[in-house]
Formats: structure tokens, sequence, C-alpha cells
């Protein structure tokens, strides 16, 4: 079968172009047959050079097969690809593996240039760089451009082993996590987790000097005994946060078990019936809606063992915790809680045995709630029991008579109720700042020695926070609230005065036990050093004994017979020697005494 003209001018040899002919590696993609046939007669041509093979430095693509007999790549060649009857005579699959064959040689010979040019420019700038750097340090010493061979080559070398260097040691020390390059100065200082959550300085000026025994609270609490934690709850203070910490987040021996649906959990001692702890989530409002220090004190002990014989009740130990919060915030927070409907209508107020009338204590609305009432009307009420209400929460109402206004000076009852407030936030087992949630939890840990399972977090975004007020707003606030500033301001100082005196205890006991580890190491390290100095003396004497040895038995007997003579002899010198004076004879018997050891000892020596 006779082939076409352009399949026998494709299977003819490349023709060489003209001198001065620039080669080309790429060539057009789409032509027309007549075109294609004239570029590829042209000499010098694309197709020319294409069908010549790749230029100098660019190798042939990948898994090229030859078509025929001759060297002839499968590479991208416009003559075959203009040829249709030749492509004709191909397999549908020859024909696309040719088509691939020809893009990825195109785009590998393009990347291949392209990475080329970018190394030789990259030594070039290299090159004049280190020149002007070497000829600052060294000048008429050293002069880079008139380098020769040689010096490129070592200076690319050493390039080369940089850039080596540096992708090892990402591969070794990724990101800033290697440990050998955490050097001390340069290393930033570890920051305390229990910092300031506020943002404010980490030490304070103290303003109130408390005693030892302030600063120390470490409750001998166990969970196994009778003794019981007892929670007051102040309204918007974070109480509830904290009130599932004690039954959700505590390791303990026997977790209380908490249903799904159900606000209470049931919180037993170990092997007992009995809970430990007297709280919102545990034993509900037992004691009424959010009770205060009054109600408290005087029905918990009845509500615990009411059901037993007086005569048959443990002794028991009242552990009161409590938690507040900023004065302002809690004030704002609570209007926000009144605004959705909230009302505390369950509250009993229950004070010296009865509950107030509605003249010691009127209401400051007529419906059923006071919901949506704006910032202004609920700072006008005079009844409104926000006002002051961690102060009124936490003393003891029976000094004051209770709700009744009459009973005292305004200016007398405030003073009574702060120092009460003050006195019993003092001697309570533990309270707590919202402010500072993870000192709170840590000073319940040490206080109780009960840890909690997860930390504590600190929401620094609020309802609260939310509400904008300006100055104004703020310091009539403040003004409705002077008793709970005053309280805040003592609480907060005894707080922290609390907490670095704990963690001033807890380093000096680590710096103590560090201490005793050492001395213990220390003379762990002497015994095992004398007890190698004793065996080596052992091993000494020993070999000293075998060394000695006489194979002759009668010398050993002439040398015992010769101890025993000279021991004899020194006995009867001494029982013959009589001294004037009592110390000199006590002297000599001393004397005497040490030589015979010395003798009885070379004696058992020698045998």
């Amino acid at each position: 079968m006779a082939l076409p003209a352009c399949a026998v001018r494709a299977f003819q040899p490349p023709r060489q172009p003209e001198r001065g002919a620039p080669a080309r590696t790429t060539c057009p993609r789409r032509h027309s047959r007549v075109e294609a046939e004239l570029a590829a007669s042209r000499p010098g041509s694309v197709a020319a050079s294409v069908r010549a093979g790749p230029p100098r430095g660019v190798s042939h693509g990948f898994h090229t097969r030859p078509l025929l007999d001759k060297p002839r790549k499968a590479s991208s060649s416009l003559a075959g690809a203009a040829c249709a009857p030749l492509f004709a005579l191909l397999s549908r699959g020859r024909r696309r593996r040719m088509h691939v064959l020809r893009r990825r040689w195109d785009l590998g010979s393009l990347c291949r240039a392209l990475l080329t040019r970018g190394l030789a420019a990259l030594g070039h700038s290299l090159k004049h760089v280190l020149g002007a750097i070497f000829s600052k340090i060294f000048g008429p010493l050293a002069s880079v451009g008139n380098m020769d061979e040689k010096s490129n080559k070592l200076l690319l070398a050493l390039v080369m082993l940089f850039l080596f260097a540096v992708i090892v040691l990402q591969y070794v020390c990724p990101g800033t996590e290697c440990q050998l390059l955490r050097l001390q100065a340069f290393s930033s200082p570890v920051p305390d987790p229990y910092r300031s959550e506020d943002e404010s300085s980490a030490r304070f000026v103290p303003r109130y000097n408390f005693t030892r025994g302030d600063l120390l609270r470490k409750v001998d609490f166990d969970i196994k005994g009778d003794d019981l934690i007892v929670f007051l709850h102040i309204q918007k203070t974070g109480g509830t946060t904290f009130g599932r910490h004690l039954v959700r987040n505590i390791q303990l021996e026997q977790p209380c078990e908490c249903r799904v649906g159900q606000k209470k959990c049931t919180c037993h001692r170990p092997g007992k019936r009995e809970t430990w702890l007297f709280s919102r989530f545990s034993t509900g409002w037992s004691c009424g809606l959010h009770a205060d220090w009054t109600e408290l004190t005087s029905c918990v002990p009845s509500v615990v063992d009411g059901k037993r014989d007086a005569r048959l009740r443990p002794s028991r130990n009242f552990h009161y915790i409590t938690i507040l919060r900023d004065p302002v915030s809690r004030y704002l927070s609570e209007w926000r809680h009144v605004q959705r409907g909230a009302t505390w209508k369950a509250s009993l107020h229950v004070c010296d045995g009865r509950p107030p009338t509605s003249e010691e204590l009127p209401s400051c609305y007529t419906g059923d709630d006071w919901s949506g009432c704006p910032l202004k009307e609920f700072m006008d009420c005079p009844y409104n029991l926000a006002n002051n209400r961690q102060v009124r929460m936490l003393s003891d109402l029976t000094l004051v008579g209770c709700y009744n206004l009459s009973v005292m000076p305004e200016k007398q009852r405030n003073k009574v109720l702060l120092e009460s407030a003050k006195s019993n936030l003092k001697h309570m087992a533990f309270f707590g700042l919202t402010e500072f949630q993870r000192k709170t939890q840590y000073l319940f840990e040490k206080t109780f020695n009960m840890n909690f399972i997860s930390p504590f977090t600190q929401y620094n975004t609020t309802r609260a926070s939310s509400v904008e007020i300006n100055e104004e707003i703020q310091k009539r606030i403040e003004g409705l609230n002077f008793l709970d500033m005053e309280l805040y301001s003592y609480a907060k100082d005894l707080f922290l005065q609390r907490y670095q005196f704990m963690r001033q205890k807890e380093h000096q006991e680590a710096r103590r036990k560090r201490q005793e580890q050492r001395k213990f190491l220390k003379g762990r390290l002497l015994q095992t050093h004398f007890q190698s100095q004793g065996q080596g003396q052992s091993q000494n004497q020993n070999q000293n004994q075998n060394q000695s040895q006489n194979p002759n038995p009668n010398a050993n007997q002439n040398l015992t017979q010769n101890l025993m003579q000279n021991l004899t002899q020194s006995l009867s010198q001494k029982e013959n020697r009589e001294s004037p004076k009592q110390n000199s004879g006590k002297e000599q018997n001393d004397n005497t005494s040490n030589g015979t050891n010395d003798y009885i000892g070379s004696v058992e020596k020698w045998r």
C-alpha cells in the first residue's frame, strides 16, 4: 500500500537547520494541514527542530517508545500530528498516549527551564551578595569578583549545605517545640496558670492586716464522717455554676449520682445513705429559696437531724461556703434577670422564727412579676432587696431586729450589718470570687483537700457586661450598694492574701521536700561509698593474709608463742608496778589495756 507524501516525508531523516537559525523548544498546537506541510518542508522551522529532538540540556519525555526501527522519539511531533492518514493508521490508545506524552514533555521542559534559570539567577545574586560582604570584611585580601571556578563551586556547596541543614532541622524539630532550641536566655518565662483573671497586677498592696489563722484555711473534712458542707447561694454571683461543680466535677470515691432531666443529684457518703453536701443541687431549697445566713444557721441542723432523737444526733461540723461578685455587675445581672420575669417569691426570709410582714418588707411591683421594668424604676424602689444584698444575706439579721427598721437608727444598723457580714465571711470555711475562677478552684482544693476533675472557666462576657451604662448611673449603683462595695473590697483583699499565703506555703513545702530528697540521696551515696570501701578493705586483708601465710606450721607456732610471752610479761609488769599517784596509775592502766588489746588483736590476726 502506497503511503501519502506527508507520511513519506515524516519518515525521512530530519533536515539540518541553517547556521544561525534559532532552535525552538516549543511548537504551535494547532495548524492547518497546508501550514504544517510548509513548516515541515522549510529548513530551520519549528517542526524540523522538534523532529530533531529536544534541545541540549533537556531530557526526553517519560516512557518514550520508538515508532519504527529508526531512533525517532514518540514525543510531540508536529509532522505526525499534522498528517491525518498517519494517525489514522494508529490505534486510538496509541494516539491518546502520544498526546499525553506530548503534553508531559512540554510541561516538563518548561519546568526544567524555569528551574534552571531560577537557580542560575539565585546563584548569581548570592555570589554578588557574598562578594560584597567579603569585600566589606576582608577588603583587598579577598576579591570575590575575581574568584576562580573552584571558589564558585565551594561557595555553591556551602549554600547547598546550609539549605540542606535548614530542611533537616525543619523535619527533626518542627515548629517551636524542639527541646534543643529552648535556651534559657532567649525563652520567655512560663506564665502562671493562676494569674489574675481580670488582667490586673498579680501583686497587690494589702489594705487589711490578717493573722495567720485568718489566712490559713485548711479544713479537716472527712467525707466518711459526719461533717457537712453548706453552700450559701447568693443570687447572680455565679453560684449555679459553682454548685454544678460541687456535684459533677469533684473526684470522689463515690461520685454524686446525677440523672438526666433532674436538677438534684444524690451525693451520699461512701458506705452510707447520708449526704455530705447541703446545696441546691443536692438537697434542693430545703430551707427556702436562696436562704441567707440567718435562715441556714437555724434551719440546716433541724433539717439534717430533725428525724433523730436529740441524744442520738452526732456532733457535726457545718462548713459554710459561698461565692461573692462585684456589686455593680451583680446588681445589673439581677436587674436583667428581673426583666425576664424572675421574682423569687418563694423566698421565706425567716428571721427570729417568723417571716417579715408586708409593712416590714413591702413589694416594689403590683402585678405578678416585674418583667420589662427599666433600670431607673429598678433603682428608684427603696424596698428593693437587690440593694446591698450580699451584706444582708451574710450578716446575722437578729442583731438588728430582722426586717424591722424602727429598732435602731439606719446608720447604726448599716454598721452592725457590715461588721457582722465581715465576721461571718472571715470565719467561713471557704469563699470564692466570681472574677477569680481559677484561684477559687485552687483555694477550695487546698481547703478541703478535694480536687476537681476539669478546671474552672473564666467567662469575661456576661449579661451584665453587655449592659452599657454611663458614669452617672454607675456611681448611683455604687451608692445604692455602698455596703456591698465595702464588703467586696474587704473580701477581695482577704481572698488574694489567702491565695498568696497558700502559694508561698506550697512553695516552701516543695522546697523542703527537695531538701529532704537531696539529704536522702546524699546519705544513700555515702552509704554505698562506705560499703564499697569496706568491701575493698576486706578483699585487701584477705589477699594480705593469703600472701603472708607460711607453708611451715612450726614458724606460725613459734610466732604465736613469742606473742603470748610478750603479753604475759606486760601483764606481770603491770601488777608489780606501783604508782604514788592515782591519776598516773589510771593512765598506766589505760595504756596497758590498750597494749593488751593490740596484742590480742595481733594474735587473732596471725592465727
